[in-house]
């Protein structure tokens, strides 16, 4: 159905149609309003072929049988008929605010408490899942959607989507080809090989999406047969950075051998054990730049636009660390930018704490001779900041909200020009932050 005969369509007699709002191989989603209950949804019209009409029916079957907080459930579904005579089936689902993983990655890097927080909630939807005979086998960013509901909640919440290819008991999908189904970077090495799949799949899959969270790299790039034969001829490579308890977990979750890796339950267990430890070691902790994308109290990260203003400000001083810190109702929340050329030290060492705005920009160009901070854990070795930038967050109220900041490892003079810069991408910064509560998605 093309975009444009669908627009506006009444459905089912209470479902009004309206805007595109994501894509896929084989189905279109567009946002809806639920006229007999006054809701806005979200429509996924199941675009496939007629071949792919058992493909349909098998997901429809699956989906309606699933009830769980970590999954999209459906609310509804049915049949319309375009005005060239064809039959299109559609799905009824909750219209979600947030992003998904995938977009999430090409921001900032993730803290590793949210990691393992994301984690532990993919955890538990797989364990379900796998408890009601369900293989997902395409678990994969795009297909986890983090869910802001809105209500000050400490963190957003991780849902898994699109059951397009998944697999029941007693059931066996092929495509028309015979040729295995996934997405070719994800895929685990008996699913490369074309043998037999079950839940230990999705668990080699979510082990390879955590590990991306870390990297935000694809451990095996390249088309279906390069990333195959990757996987076939090696272990994924799990950074000597990460701490002990990731490197076991990522470990075992990506073994070659399905029978090595830890089943559902196993995996919750552990990342329960991993997101308390996380979360202890971000409370424990003193310093002087926030690290983590929220704080424990915080709101999720808004959009993307804060984190393109965010790298632009380190671009423009050339410097590899720039912060936005917001200071909400005694809460702080955070988005960060860290260059690549320090990333394995941010992987170290926990930048974690509050810093109370100031109302004039401050800056600092060799902190070395600052009498306050030359003792200073972050300017000694074997951090050794040097040059710190900030500016205030002022909002339309003139209340200082905030700081927008940038360090470096070297000395740095700031000229005026740089400052007004930073102090116009700081405006920019304002508004995206008074707009972050009018732009409900769904993925």
């Amino acid at each position: 159905m093309a975009e444009s005969e669908a627009t506006d369509v009444l459905l089912g007699g209470r479902y009004r149609v309206g805007a595109v709002i994501g894509t896929g191989g084989l189905s279109t989603v567009h946002r809806a309003r639920d006229e007999a209950l006054g809701r806005d949804v979200a429509i996924k019209w199941l675009t496939a072929p007629l071949p792919a009409r058992s493909n349909q029916d098998a997901e429809l079957a699956i989906l309606t049988g699933l009830d769980h907080h970590n999954l999209i459930t459906v609310l509804d579904a049915g049949t319309h008929t375009d005005s060239a005579g064809r039959e299109v089936r559609y799905i009824v689902m909750p219209l979600v605010r947030g992003m998904n993983l995938q977009e999430r990655l090409h921001g900032s890097r993730i803290a590793a408490r949210n990691i393992a927080e994301i984690g532990y909630d993919l955890a538990e939807a797989l364990e379900y899942i796998h408890a009601q005979g369900v293989v997902h086998r395409d678990v994969k960013p795009s297909n986890i959607l983090l869910v802001d509901y809105g209500n000050d909640a400490a963190r957003a919440r991780a849902k898994l989507t699109d059951f397009g290819i998944a697999v029941a008991r007693g059931a066996e999908r092929a495509t028309a080809d015979g040729t295995t189904t996934g997405t070719a970077a994800y895929l685990s090495p008996e699913q490369a090989s074309g043998e037999p799949v079950g839940p230990p799949t999705d668990v080699y899959a979510a082990g390879l999406v955590l590990l991306q969270c870390f990297t935000r790299t694809i451990e095996f790039p390249g088309t279906v047969v390069e990333s195959a034969m990757a996987r076939l001829s090696r272990q994924p490579r799990i950074p000597d950075y990460l701490p002990e308890r990731w490197r076991v977990l990522l470990t075992s979750m990506t073994a070659r051998d399905p029978r090595d890796r830890p089943s559902g339950r196993e995996l919750v267990s552990a990342l329960r054990q991993v997101a308390l430890a996380e979360t202890g070691r971000h409370k424990e902790s003193q310093a002087f730049f926030p690290s983590d994308e929220e704080s424990a109290m915080g709101k999720p990260i808004p959009n993307e636009a804060l984190h393109r203003a965010t790298a632009m400000a380190a671009r423009l001083f050339e410097s590899p660390i720039s912060v936005v810190s917001v200071h909400d109702d005694g809460r702080t929340w955070v988005v960060s930018h860290y260059g690549d050329e320090v990333e394995h030290l941010v992987r170290q060492v926990d930048l974690t704490g509050p810093q109370a705005p100031r109302d004039e920009p401050y800056i600092i160009e060799d902190a070395l001779t600052h009498p306050e901070l030359s003792e200073s854990s972050l300017v000694k070795p074997p951090i050794g900041l040097r040059f710190y930038a900030g500016v205030p967050l002022i909002g339309s109220d003139g209340r200082t909200a905030g700081t927008l900041s940038v360090a470096d490892f070297a000395v740095h003079s700031v000229s005026a020009d740089q400052l007004r810069n930073l102090e116009d991408l700081a405006a920019l910064i304002v508004a995206q932050l008074e707009l972050r509560d009018d732009n409900p998605r769904t993925l």
